[in-house]
């Protein structure tokens, strides 16, 4: 039976549903129209007060999300910000995170933001190459990215740079250059994900029109492997698959998350985990604000089985430079997952994408690119 509040709290994540316009290849819920912006708002300040019960411990990080959170002015953040603080309590050293594009952040709006909670930003620069940028239809040039993060580090120190490879135009030297820029500016984060072909979205459709190249898997194993080198060389450590961290600079809230912890979606679209249910709340603008605007929360939930939460355990755990601790599995799930583990995980430790280190079950360097579908692997599939 789903619990009514998350007694271990880690996290709220904030969904902004809005973005200036559509990447070809998102495939996430938002609208490029602001016409319902300001009821939007309005709506989320309403779940927020809606659900201020559902956590009776301290959030240690918020994340602002979307779409684009940036595209918000400073006085609607402060304004969720505001709602936050009233309905929960925030830990004194949280870590607060704003996902932002470059072409919404000049010198005076970054500014202002430093003056908030906001402690945090991770910046959507995915290239530091204007045709690449045109090719994923960004709404921002080089040019732009390079500013956005030479003024923004005049007000910030936690700062993370996402950027995409795998593109089919983008060699390897390309590829290392965009490294080499994004590494020069000396940030403490780093996400990196392999451009992927998403249903029903614009890359979708081009590449099956002939438009566009298909994608490349073995580009993209290129690409991995030198981000993997260089990352490094440059005093970064891989502490999950796609992201990468300097010392004391690891993103709090999707450690969280892959390891397991409990956490609030707020906004259409967002989800949440309690630790034994998971609900998520509608992916339609109208009528999540028509249901907020009622006084009811737009959201469904589901009874996790014991398989959905070990193969969740294993699939996010796995992905971290901790891995997965038998220990834990025994604890958590009981000796025979425990050996159905070690039973499915021997054919990937003979390949060497595997490893068993410190009781903890790892994946390798060469197993890596492969992560997902090694932890599919060790899923268990059989009914309770």
């Amino acid at each position: 039976m789903c619990s009514n509040f998350i007694e271990r709290m880690s996290g709220i994540y904030i969904h902004i549903p809005f973005c200036k316009q559509k990447c070809y290849y998102c495939d996430f819920h938002f609208s490029v129209s602001l016409r319902n912006k300001d009821p939007m708002l309005s709506a989320i300040l309403k779940e927020i007060e809606l659900r201020k019960n559902e956590v009776k411990t301290k959030v240690e990080t918020i994340y602002f999300g979307g779409g684009t959170p940036s595209i918000l002015s400073v006085d609607e953040i402060k304004g969720l910000l505001n709602a936050l603080y009233s309905n929960f309590t925030i830990s004194k050293n949280a870590e607060i995170t704003l996902e932002a594009n470059p072409d919404d952040l000049n010198l005076n709006k970054l500014k202002e933001i430093s003056q908030t909670k906001i402690n945090r930003l991770s910046i959507g620069v995915q290239s530091f190459f204007d045709d690449d940028l045109k090719y994923m239809n960004r709404s921002h040039n080089a040019n732009e990215a390079k500013n956005c993060i030479n003024h923004a580090l005049k007000y910030f120190k936690n700062i993370s740079i996402d950027l995409i490879y795998g593109i089919p135009e983008t060699n390897t030297e390309k590829w290392k250059k965009n490294l080499q820029i994004a590494f020069a500016f000396d940030v403490p984060h780093l996400s990196a994900y392999a451009l992927t072909v998403e249903n029903n979205t614009a890359l979708d459709n081009f590449i099956r029109k002939g438009k566009f190249k298909p994608l490349d898997d073995s580009l993209a194993l290129k690409h991995f492997n030198i981000l993997m080198k260089e990352a490094k060389k440059n005093g970064f450590e891989q502490y999950e698959i796609s992201n990468f961290g300097k010392k004391n600079y690891y993103s709090k809230h999707n450690t969280a998350y892959w390891t397991g912890n409990t956490y609030l979606g707020i906004g259409p679209s967002s989800h949440s985990f309690d630790g034994v249910c998971r609900s998520w709340n509608v992916a339609n603008n109208a009528r999540y604000i028509k249901a907020l605007q009622q006084g009811k929360l737009p959201n469904e939930k589901e009874l996790l089985t014991k398989n959905d939460n070990f193969n969740e355990f294993i699939m996010t755990n796995l992905r971290t430079v901790w891995g997965v601790s038998v220990e834990t599995i025994e604890k958590k799930y009981g000796t025979q997952f425990k050996n159905l583990l070690l039973k499915n995980s021997l054919k990937h430790i003979e390949n060497k994408t595997l490893i068993w280190k410190d009781k903890h079950l790892k994946i390798t360097s060469k197993g890596k690119f492969l992560c997902d579908g090694i932890a599919s692997d060790l899923f268990v599939i059989e009914n309770d």
